[in-house]
């Protein structure tokens, strides 16, 4: 395979400069909803352990589902924001072994990134494991702001850590190799310990190498602790089946490099603006 380039330690991550339609949208239908703070919506509904279901759906149909949701479904809201600003910087090794375990669909796998929250500056190293039955177990501590492309020592002691038996690599071998921005509402049913995020202006890649998502589509992720949520009931009734897309595994994909990515191109084909190359 072609070497990933090694960008540079300092490489500026470039957050969102602008604003879709689309996002406005979403942004007004969270408002519809009631408000949940920051402090109920960890403590009831923080799903740290979960069942992932992804769908990517036409804003049309995500607006279908708002309407149809029940009173108990609540929107996040800090300082008045209904949505908010992410940037994320993933990590993997020189020989992508992180992305190659996705691309396998190995039974252990996990991701390991760095999360600006831009509105709070608020930045959480975070490392995601599968693990049995198709669990999703996230792990996070704080991160210095200043640091979101390097994982530094406290990091690298963190990551060895969490991953224990399903490191593929030392986290010392693990560098920068995908950033990916998105504005982001979170909707919960914290009684029924359910959550469903919803983004919009997605761009995942590396500098000039950028995927984006196209207008007037959302990526949704239905998080719950069991079985399907009402969310995914719902989706099913609009049509709707969960869909195989990773945003680390697209902005690899749309790198160029001579590595396997037969599982994103249709994904990519259908719901992104590519590249040229």
């Amino acid at each position: 395979m072609s070497a990933v380039r090694e960008p540079a330690a300092d490489q500026p991550v470039d957050l969102l400069a602008w604003r879709s339609p689309t996002a406005g949208t979403v942004d007004a239908l969270a408002r519809r909803l009631p408000a949940v703070d920051l402090s109920t919506l960890e403590s009831g509904a923080a799903l740290l352990t979960r069942v992932d279901r992804k769908y990517v759906v036409s804003l049309l149909t995500f607006q279908s589902l708002v309407h149809a949701l029940g009173d108990e479904w609540r929107a996040l809201e800090i300082d008045g924001c209904r949505l908010f600003d992410y940037t994320s910087t993933y990590f993997d090794t020189d020989d992508l072994v992180t992305y190659r375990a996705h691309l396998q669909r190995r039974r252990k796998r996990y991701k390991v990134r760095v999360r600006k929250y831009a509105d709070s500056e608020v930045c959480m190293l975070e490392v995601k494991r599968k693990g049995l039955r198709g669990l999703t177990v996230k792990e996070r501590q704080s991160h210095p702001a200043w640091q979101q492309t390097e994982l530094g020592p406290d990091g690298r002691d963190f990551v060895t850590e969490v991953l224990g038996e399903h490191a593929a690599a030392p986290a010392t071998a693990l560098r920068p190799v995908v950033v990916t921005t998105n504005r982001r509402a979170t909707f919960a049913a914290v009684a029924d310990r359910a959550r469903l995020t919803v983004d919009t202006d997605l761009t995942c890649g590396w500098r000039e190498r950028v995927t984006t998502l196209r207008q007037d589509h959302v990526v949704l992720e239905s998080k719950v602790e069991g079985h399907a949520s009402t969310v995914d009931r719902l989706l099913r009734a609009l049509g709707e089946r969960p869909v195989a897309i990773s945003k680390y595994c697209i902005g690899v994909a749309s790198l160029g490099l001579d590595v396997p990515t037969n599982p994103w191109r249709r994904t990519m084909r259908r719901y992104f603006e590519t590249p040229q190359p």
